[in-house]
């Protein structure tokens, strides 16, 4: 063996990386102290809904890596979309009046295919980013049109938005806030849409539709309408819990929002581009946005990009404030890329030709049925889903609803037991999440929830072991479903 290929041996040796690792990297959303006993799971390659460890072990991939391999791994259609992009034009930026084929062609498909009328693409590198020039752009453009007080902008309790300063402002979990000196001071939280735990006792979901609206609409009162510019929201809350709206919901929403001159941004960064059955997580819901924030599956998770969609109206304010006071001062060096751009217009082009929408309509019920079996487990108080996009929530008692006390911290121990069984799956909390590649066959779903099954039943095992056996119910919850 020559000295070279030595060293790359000694490079890819399994227990090395995992060595290697802990002594360099430093990961995000991760108990740092527990990395450094335990190490990674380090991956090392893909292909279609599968991923492989340095020891080889192979693990069905759930939740589609972080909600974005929507096409699966090693998909070689856009492998060679990203290499041809790269020998045609590595890099280049979309500063300074510059552009690129690529983009071009991307912002021309997403102003087509995006919900509501959108004028102009934006693009970024990733969701969070996204979000964070939302934030920008809407105070901008409040500024431009003389309005300088309305800058305030609702998220809701329980949202996930990004991790920027702005994004994770938007984010309605004080733990994603805590020791960041966040959120700023212009964000306010609007009430959780989970009819499962926070309904009234009796209270149907219009009902509670309509309450949460009419909340809405006293906090926007009580802020002063013109100091409220907007509301973010996602079709289906992803991070937050996987947690569809009631029915009415956005209906009740966009009607208060018009009422009061709010614009409405749609993150549709999980739910875009196929996950709910329907191209946007828009159309699955009647929402018509103002805005549209886009990423992940916008490039199946091959290539970092995002996409900011705004209206003319926004558009128009901007154009008028830029002629006044010079260039748009924002944006990013590698925003507007032409490789992610131009495997992004792949993606878009693959979804058509091998009709994946078509795919995931004729694989959800099979998901959807997996999962409300699974919704009668002993450990599940409740079982959610629309499209692939599914969740069940870990309860301690069934009746009662009570959750487990977080020290337990049961939802890690399960997809810690998933893992073990070969596949990843999110821990949100106690929520487990589940997201799979748009391309999951129906063979495979079956072996995502039988490995799901497997996992549920060695943590019930766990915790009887430790005298912390769940309360049983002699009935199931079935799933909140579209």
């Amino acid at each position: 063996m020559t000295p070279d290929a030595s060293r790359q041996l000694s490079r890819l040796e399994p227990a090395r990386l995992v060595e290697r690792d802990v002594a360099a990297v430093l990961h995000p959303w991760t108990d740092l102290a527990a990395n450094e006993r335990y190490g990674p799971t380090v991956i090392v390659r893909g292909s279609g809904v599968f991923v492989y460890d340095e020891q080889g072990r192979e693990y069905l991939e759930g939740i589609a890596g972080l909600w974005c391999a929507s096409l699966g791994f090693g998909d070689e259609e856009l492998i060679e979309a990203a290499t041809a992009q790269m020998r045609a034009l590595s890099f280049y930026h979309s500063a300074i009046d510059k552009s690129s084929p690529p983009v071009i062609e991307l912002c021309e498909r997403l102003k087509e295919l995006a919900p509501g009328a959108m004028s102009k693409v934006f693009l970024t590198c990733s969701g969070s980013e996204a979000n964070d020039t939302q934030v920008k752009l809407l105070w901008h453009f409040n500024n431009a049109l003389g309005r300088p007080e309305k800058k305030k902008v609702i998220s809701r309790v329980g949202a996930y938005h990004g991790a920027t300063i702005a994004s994770a402002s938007l984010c309605g979990d004080p733990r994603k806030q805590a020791d960041f000196d966040l959120p700023l001071p212009q964000v306010r939280f609007a009430g959780c849409p989970h009819f499962y735990r926070f309904a009234h006792d009796g209270e149907t979901e219009l009902e509670f539709s309509s309450r949460l609206a009419a909340e809405l609409e006293d906090l926007i009162l009580r802020e002063g309408p013109e100091t409220v510019a907007a509301f973010i929201a996602e079709p289906v809350m992803a991070a937050g819990g996987v947690i569809p709206p009631p029915r009415g919901y956005f209906e009740q929403v966009q009607q208060v929002l018009a009422r009061y001159d709010v614009r409405l941004i749609v993150d549709e960064v999980v739910c875009g581009l196929g996950r709910t059955g329907e191209l946007w997580g828009c159309d699955t819901y009647g929402i018509v946005p103002d805005a549209v924030t886009s990423a992940k599956a916008l490039s199946g998770g091959y290539a970092p990009i995002a996409a900011v969609m705004v209206d003319e109206t926004m558009y128009s304010a901007l154009r008028e404030s830029s002629a006044t006071h010079g260039p748009l001062a924002h944006g990013f060096t590698f925003g507007g890329h032409p490789v992610p751009a131009a495997v992004a217009v792949r993606v878009l082009e693959l979804m058509e030709e091998r009709d994946v929408l078509g795919h995931v309509r004729r694989v959800a019920p099979r998901f959807e049925q997996r999962l409300e079996t699974l919704s009668e487990h002993e450990l599940v108080g409740e079982g959610r889903c629309v499209g692939l996009l599914g969740a069940l929530e870990l309860v301690a008692d069934r009746e009662t609803r009570e959750p487990f006390p977080p020290h337990l911290r049961v939802g890690a121990r399960c997809a810690a037991a998933c893992r073990r069984n070969g596949l990843i799956v999110r821990a949100l909390g106690d929520t487990i999440a589940m997201c799979p590649p748009l391309v999951i066959s129906a063979e495979e779903v079956d072996l995502l929830f039988d490995r799901l099954e497997q996992g549920l039943d060695e943590t019930a095992a766990e915790l009887r072991s430790e005298g912390i056996p769940p309360v049983p119910s002699t009935r199931g919850r079935t799933p909140t479903a579209t």
